[in-house]
């Protein structure tokens, strides 16, 4: 059998060679995503098997391209680059890699949490531009009182880092989740390390083992959480679910995290938010529109947020993981065996 890899693996990956006559291309040989057309004319050209890709569209006229295709395989936890329902109409199996990068996602949701609470984005950057720094010869200058130890406080006043960079502890913080999947159970572990105490809003849970209290309406948790952290997957259901209720109906204190999907928060009424603050800040790792447009309020108006582009899901392991993951499947279908991440419409 022949497959077409367009995918980035690991290492690992090279074990196909024995099984399958494999044909790279795409972002795993030159760090490009493939367009419809060039997608097309390679299954075509190659009359392949099986496809192996990340990011590159999966259409109709790609899918038809090859008479021969049996099954493809994303390495993402949401294939929407291919298009599922028709693969299934022609009893093309698709096979994807969910839960690959959920650790890494919560861990950096984390991250990101204390960025923004402790503000140490905005420090970096101060410093980096030479606030709050002195030349070497002035720092020579600086005795210690008599009879006192130097002190290593960088001064105080009102324009110094102590008061412009003050933030808050997470410790004894309510973390309000919403949406109580793989990602977002992570994050409530991690969270209750630092001594938080957890809240869950999640239409299909009310009960988890971990004892997590669910509250019922999303404005109950918002008025509840010092902290919201969001993690859904992006649906019709899920389209701007965090809008100007949720925000008006939070503490002024409290800090708004998004590290799933753009689409879940109404960002309009978020920048309103925050420029009124009616909240204290956010951190977002996902916007409306990717990339984010270079004259964004985020970027030209909104002091009281970390913004980052879409990265939470970036680490050396999700590859690994959704490698191990593609080899599982790829191997179960030359056996004939169910795929164990089959993706089904």
């Amino acid at each position: 059998m022949k497959a077409l890899l367009t995918a980035e693996v690991s290492q690992e990956a090279k074990e196909l060679e024995a099984l399958l006559e494999i044909v790279y291309a795409g972002w795993y040989k030159d760090g490009v995503i493939l367009t419809e057309e060039q997608m097309s004319n390679l299954v075509a050209a190659h009359n392949v098997d099986i496809i192996i890709t990340s990011y590159d569209p999966i259409t109709r006229k790609v899918i038809d391209s090859s008479p021969n295709l049996k099954l493809i395989v994303c390495t993402r936890s949401n294939p929407v680059n291919i298009d599922a329902e028709y693969a299934a109409k022609k009893n093309i199996l698709v096979s994807y890699a969910p839960g690959r990068n959920s650790i890494c996602t919560a861990e950096y949701t984390v991250a990101m949490m204390l960025s923004i609470t402790r503000k140490i984005p905005m420090a970096y950057a101060a410093l980096k531009s030479g606030k709050h720094t002195k030349d070497i010869e002035e720092n020579n200058k600086t005795k210690p009182v008599e009879g006192l130890r130097r002190d290593v406080t960088w001064s105080l006043g009102i324009d110094t880092p102590y008061v412009l960079y003050k933030g808050n502890q997470l410790y004894k913080k309510t973390l309000g989740i919403v949406g109580y999947g793989t990602i977002g159970q992570r994050v409530g572990q991690l969270c209750k390390a630092f001594g938080m105490n957890i809240l869950a809003y999640d239409p299909y849970k009310s009960i988890s083992e971990d004892g997590t209290i669910f509250t019922s309406t999303l404005k109950e948790l918002a008025e509840q959480s010092d902290i919201i952290t969001v993690h859904c997957k992006d649906t019709p259901q899920t389209y701007h679910i965090i809008d100007e209720l949720v925000f008006k109906s939070m503490k002024r204190t409290a800090f708004f995290i998004n590290t799933s999907r753009g689409a879940i928060v109404d960002e309009n009424a978020l920048i309103n938010a925050l420029l009124n603050d009616e909240i204290a800040g956010a951190a977002l790792d996902v916007f409306d529109e990717e990339p984010i447009p270079k004259d964004h309020p985020f970027i030209t108006k909104c002091n009281n947020v970390v913004i980052t582009p879409h990265l939470a899901g970036a680490t050396y392991e999700a590859i690994e993981n959704h490698t191990e993951q593609l080899l599982t499947d790829i191997k179960h279908f030359l056996n004939h065996e169910p795929l164990e991440y089959e993706y089904k419409v």
